[in-house]
């Protein structure tokens, strides 16, 4: 029989006490890490008519500027929740140089869309924004204040789409129909191409029906 008194010890060093392996960061160690956006997204079919839940961010993308910003401005009911680079644009031109226009109407553009949010309105962001990497921040901010997250991409016709951005937008294209928008942390993704676009008569920010059983 074992004598319990007798059982081996293991001693621990006081560098392992903290339980750290060699592959565990340590904290304080480097820039924390963002917050992972990646979320399930649902690849929507188009209507004449959508809803999506108030409070919503919808970020509405397309090869024309032009284009994002006519369909935007005809098809949401609430026009005070849109905003679009060409509208800002226009307000800055002849204000700053030209050469400016760009960069400041981006951060204009920015500033008005995370204050609606931060006040849980509806924020509809339209414009060019095939990068990544100009959709993230307000994708960011809306995911932090638990905002659902939507992304239309628009179809231009071909004379209103610059070849340089041609494969920013078969990329687009690919991802979207793939589902794998979700990546950049947008719940619901539709794209509007061909007639599907002059069929949509009305987006509207309304909560789901009630069922009067």
């Amino acid at each position: 029989m074992t004598n319990p008194g007798s059982a081996r010890s293991v001693k621990i060093g006081d560098d392992e006490r903290g339980g750290w392996s060699s592959d565990r960061p340590r904290r304080g160690k480097g820039p924390e890490r963002p917050a992972d956006l990646s979320t399930r997204c649902r690849v929507l079919q188009p209507a004449d008519r959508l809803r999506y839940s108030p409070g919503s961010l919808v970020v509405m993308v397309s090869g024309s500027e032009e284009e994002a910003d006519r369909l935007a401005q005809r098809v949401f009911e609430e026009r005070g929740a849109v905003l679009t680079t060409l509208k800002v644009q226009g307000l800055l031109a002849g204000k700053v140089p030209d050469e400016d226009v760009p960069a400041k109407a981006r951060e204009l553009l920015s500033a008005a869309a995370a204050k609606r949010l931060q006040a849980g309105e509806s924020t509809v962001v339209a414009g060019k924004l095939l990068d990544p990497a100009e959709r993230e921040p307000l994708v960011r901010l809306a995911a932090s204040l638990r905002r659902p997250r939507h992304v239309i991409l628009v179809e231009a016709a071909r004379e209103q789409t610059d070849d340089a951005d041609r494969p920013a937008l078969n990329e687009l294209r690919r991802a979207l129909e793939a589902g794998e928008l979700g990546g950049e942390g947008f719940q619901t993704a539709l794209r509007l191409g061909g007639g599907a676009a002059t069929e949509l008569k009305r987006i509207v920010f309304r909560p789901p029906p009630r069922d009067d059983d």
